[in-house]
């Protein structure tokens, strides 16, 4: 079974226990301990998490692999500022 669940979690990215349960056909209970033992091992990194969709609260575990480090933001990146150049055109 956690074969399966890592071969999930590699084919779609981040999931709720929820989804991956339905997916998988696994019962939540089993799946809970199963995520547990992946969690421990530190194949998977796993986080309460609350979302809203459509105005209904929906509490889960979101579930990821642990070599899976997500994208970063778009955009301007903090860094390093650039000293002005020195050297005088002759």
């Amino acid at each position: 079974m956690n074969a399966s669940i890592l071969k999930y979690l590699r084919a779609n990215g981040e999931q709720l226990d929820s989804e991956i349960s339905e997916a998988l056909r696994i019962p939540m209970g089993q799946l809970t301990n199963l995520v547990a033992e992946l969690a421990a091992s530190g194949e998977i990194i796993c986080c309460k998490v609350t979302r809203f969709i459509d105005g209904k609260k929906i509490e889960g575990t979101s579930c990821r692999l642990s070599c899976d480090l997500p994208a970063p933001a778009r955009g301007r990146k903090p860094g390093a500022r650039k000293e002005p150049d020195d050297r005088i055109p002759e």
